[in-house]
Formats: C-alpha cells, structure tokens, sequence
C-alpha cells in the first residue's frame, strides 16, 4: 500500500470559521448531512484557507448539549479541537494511518501547499482503497485458477 493520501482524499470539504455560533455550525452539519467540520482561517486566493481546528458532531453533543449549554452562546472555537493532527497530501496512507491510530481519530484534514487545505481523510475512504485492492487480489487468484484449469 503506498497510495499518497492527497490521491484517496475526499476533496469536498465543509468547512467554518471559528468566530460562527455552534447552533449556525450545527445547522451547516444538519443542512450537509457531515458530522465533522474543519475550522479554517480564510486565505486569500485558497480554496479553503488554514485549518485551525476541527468540530464534530460528538463534540457538541459531549460538549454543550450534556452540559447543557446554550449554543447560541457559543462559538465554534470555544468547542473546537484547537491544533488538530493533519496529514500532508504527499504522505503515505500507512503515515496517516499511524497518525489517526495515535490520535484517536476517524478523520484528518489534508493540507497541500503553504498549510492550507485540501481535503479530508476519514476511514471511509481508507477503507474505500482496501476494497479496491482487495478485490484485485481476489481476481487475481481467480485468473490463476482459470489459467490453470486451461493448462490441464
């Protein structure tokens, strides 16, 4: 496996800014139907601009909804994960997945050039890959087989 990560990233990416209040972040995951945002300050001339943080859907329900905060009241930088691991495009796939394994995590914001955002790696696209080759394994014994069966 020594697919680059830029290659398997999910591209599309929503993405907010950490001054917005979580209830407005919290409607832009409902209106997406994403559980994680990446918070990002705006680039000019940049598709998306620096991460800065990262918001799931876990987060305001562990963070305001048990405490019963009032999300109105907060933004998305008093919840956000400040300084989240990322995975630069060029690294392998096995680098970003020691790196989820270490942190804990089921997503990784992708960064290319000067830091800013390019895309996010979550397992589903991890998984994507595996099947993907998985299933090349599989006709390959397959095509074997058939070979075999022929040369008799």
């Amino acid at each position: 496996m020594t697919t680059n990560v830029g290659n398997i990233c999910t591209r599309e990416v929503v993405t907010v800014t950490p001054h917005i209040d979580l209830a407005s972040a919290a409607q832009c995951m409902r209106a997406k139907n994403v559980g994680f945002l990446v918070a990002v300050d705006p680039q000019p001339n940049t598709a998306y601009g620096r991460p800065v943080g990262v918001l799931t859907d876990r987060d305001i329900v562990v963070s305001v909804v048990a405490g019963e905060a009032d999300p109105k009241m907060l933004t998305v930088a008093d919840v956000m994960k400040q300084y989240p691991a990322m995975a630069d495009e060029t690294d392998s796939l096995e680098q970003a997945l020691r790196t989820m394994r270490r942190m804990g995590v089921r997503r990784l914001p992708v960064v290319g050039a000067g830091g800013m955002l390019s895309g996010v790696l979550s397992l589903d696209d991890v998984l994507d890959v595996l099947s993907a080759e998985l299933s090349e394994v599989s006709s390959t014994v397959r095509g074997a087989r058939h070979h075999e069966d022929r040369a008799r």
